[in-house]
């Protein structure tokens, strides 16, 4: 077992060296603060503090001050290049195995202390990918949380070759955000009058009047309708492919638009997708400031689905820490998938591992998991306006750099975005690569 010495233990040290060992590593440990006992142990062990044990022969790593405070405030922690990867946090010594301070360094990224200081946010009130501190360094696309846990791994099996560490296995995570079940189906006779008035009157777009009128004359499929689609493509997946539905049933606005959870054919329609993945509720755009709707949202999913909601996504990806994740624990949900961002891909938090989230401001674990997502089709296709082939190009990029460090691959796509249609068109093909492409790796 490794044993790991630290000065003193605090909230955020702990819960980093957890995450680290535990969640990223798999490994054995135990954390102590009491010297002799440190030198007494016969196995691995590892002295993270600001200078070695005196007649100990031990892994040294150097440490800064970030895992110590309680304070939020601006951090000196430069990027350089080391061994090939970008690190955060210089830290020299003669004696310290590594040049930077890999514990604070993966703090930072994993608690997004960045986003608790001052920065510029989108027309949503969202952070900004060209605000962190990944993309002006030209990491964003590299899981440098999990390299840099790599890093420490190599650096104990070189000391301590007999330490076991489970292995890490590649996982494909794929999530379909459904804001709307159907094009022109089901969505009231109000709503499908201002529709074709729209068509008709506002566009001049006697096709689309013509589509609309087919689908709901039963003649025609509704473009938006791709669940059976995407069912059949995952039951011929290995079963190490994971699914995961999000359904919008936030209120009606400006922003929100889904189909009313009273209605009959949407409730039999996410019934049905339960029989075959699993379903979280997907929060609508003002949730994050009302957290009351949270309740109330996650409630009307449970009462469809018969059971308890426990995942959550927010749509638009609008968010805001510590409250959003605080009311999602206080509504009963405990896993959340929106770390990641809407106008670039890559790693938000620096890792593509499910860590517990910790709380800045009251300086505590919280109950709340967080699984971050890579990519999104409407980053590609909306924001970097990319074609489909270079989306897979993209795709691909991404899903290698999480192969190479074992960790879990999730992706986000919209059921009316697989349509054909809309603008959409080759877009099922990227989709489909992207599944054949993981599906090959899990072989």
């Amino acid at each position: 077992m490794l044993l790991i010495f630290v000065p003193k233990l605090t909230n955020r040290l702990g819960y980093t060296i957890n995450v680290v060992m535990r969640n990223i590593l798999q490994t054995e440990f135990a954390i102590t603060v009491d010297p002799v006992t440190f030198r007494n142990h016969p196995e691995a062990k590892l002295c993270y503090d600001s200078h070695p044990l005196d007649n100990c022969d031990a892994i040294f790593i150097k440490a800064r001050n970030l895992l110590f405070e309680t304070t939020i405030e601006e951090q000196e922690c430069q990027c350089f290049e080391y061994n090939g990867i970008p690190v955060l946090f210089p830290c020299y010594g003669r004696n310290t195995e590594l040049p930077f301070d890999p514990f604070a360094a993966i703090f930072y990224m994993i608690s997004r202390y960045e986003e608790y200081l001052p920065h510029r946010n989108d027309i949503h009130g969202r952070f900004l990918a060209t605000e962190s501190i990944a993309y002006k360094n030209g990491f964003l696309q590299t899981a440098v949380v999990d390299r840099w846990a790599l890093m420490l791994k190599d650096i104990i099996l070189k000391h301590y070759p007999d330490t076991f560490f489970s292995k890490r296995i590649f996982n494909f995570v794929q999530t379909i955000d459904i804001d709307s079940a159907y094009c022109y189906l089901n969505k009231g006779i109000f709503r499908t009058t201002l529709g074709f008035m729209r068509d008709g009157l506002h566009r001049h777009d006697k096709e689309m009047v013509r589509h609309r009128m087919r689908v709901l004359r039963g003649k025609e499929h509704d473009p938006f309708d791709t669940f059976d689609y995407v069912i059949e493509l995952n039951q011929k997946l290995p079963n190490r492919f994971s699914l995961l539905f999000f359904a919008l049933l936030g209120d009606y606005g400006i922003y929100d638009k889904p189909i009313s959870s009273y209605n009959n054919e949407f409730r039999q329609l996410l019934q049905h997708l339960g029989d075959y993945a699993k379903i979280g509720i997907h929060c609508s755009y003002y949730s994050t400031d009302e957290p009351d709707r949270i309740v109330r949202e996650t409630q009307r999913l449970s009462e469809i689905l018969h059971r308890p909601i426990v995942r959550n996504r927010f749509h638009f990806l609008r968010f805001n820490l510590p409250s959003a994740y605080r009311n999602l624990v206080r509504a009963g949900v405990v896993h959340d998938y929106s770390m990641g961002y809407a106008d670039l891909p890559g790693f938000r938090n620096g890792t593509c591992s499910i860590v517990p989230f910790f709380d800045l401001s009251s300086d505590q674990e919280s109950d709340l998991s967080m699984h971050p997502f890579m990519t999104m089709d409407t980053t590609f296709h909306t924001h970097m306006k990319l074609s489909p082939k270079q989306a897979t190009e993209k795709y691909h990029a991404l899903v290698d750099e999480v192969e190479a460090v074992g960790g879990t691959f999730s992706c986000i796509f919209h059921n009316q975005n697989l349509c054909e249609e809309f603008g959409w068109e080759g877009w099922r093909e990227v989709y489909e690569d992207l599944l054949e492409y993981v599906a090959e790796k899990l072989k």
